[in-house]
């Protein structure tokens, strides 16, 4: 009966229509011609002033400092002491 339920919503699953991407273009992307490619060296070369707001860089800075309070907490053991010795003393009894 699973095996009937499963099939019957695969089979709906492909009957799905998609969007048109054709019609997500904007009107003459067809004929534009390619981007120019730059070296990206010269790219570097140019530097310029970052993009980035002090409120953005902020963020960033508590993203990164909360990423690595996780980093460290999960380096941690995956099972405590206390449960160590209970699983130990299961295996010898056991």
């Amino acid at each position: 009966m699973r095996l009937i339920l499963a099939l019957t919503l695969a089979s709906l699953a492909g009957c799905t229509s998609f969007p048109e991407l054709e019609a997500a273009q904007t009107p003459g992307i067809q004929s534009a011609a390619y981007p120019r490619l730059l070296p990206l060296d010269s790219l570097l070369a140019e530097g310029g002033d970052p993009r980035a707001t002090p409120e953005a860089m902020d963020d960033i800075a508590a993203r990164v400092a909360q990423l690595r309070d996780r980093a460290d907490r999960l380096r941690g053991p995956v099972i405590d002491s206390a449960t160590r010795s209970r699983m130990a003393r299961g295996v010898v009894e056991g």
